[in-house]
């Protein structure tokens, strides 16, 4: 199970953190990834952060439209994964939702049928 939070309103150049909170117990053996949903458009890739298996692992990626912006982490200890955003524009309005897949799953990672858990979702709204 996954649950989102931290959306809500902001002006263009400000900051939000989401959080996603697993119930799983092998936390650290999935990956995880953030995406979003702009209305009327379909879910985009945002950001992944592999699983961790001891020092190694926890490789990230991002969407080119929030490289240098947005900053994915993982916290094993919290069963958490956060989504820094800055310099936050109108067009990063969108529902954002974690995800997770076991690591040993293929797939492209910033596909969404390669993840098999989904998050509720968290509203961002971007004001200009």
């Amino acid at each position: 199970q996954l649950q989102a939070s931290g959306g809500g309103l902001v002006q263009s150049g400000g900051s939000l953190r989401l959080s996603c909170l697993a119930s799983a117990r092998t936390f650290s053996m999935y990956v995880m990834a953030w995406f979003r949903q702009a209305p009327g458009k379909e879910r985009e890739f945002v950001a992944h952060i592999g699983a961790r298996i001891g020092w190694s692992g926890g490789t990230t990626s991002y969407a080119d439209s929030v490289k240098g912006r947005f900053t994915i982490s993982r916290d094993n200890g919290k069963n958490t994964v956060d989504l820094q955003m800055n310099s936050l524009r109108p067009e990063d309005t969108a529902v954002y939702y974690c995800a997770a897949r076991p690591q040993a799953r293929q797939g492209s990672y910033s596909s969404t049928g390669s993840y098999d858990y989904w998050g509720q979702g968290t509203l961002v709204t971007v004001s200009s």
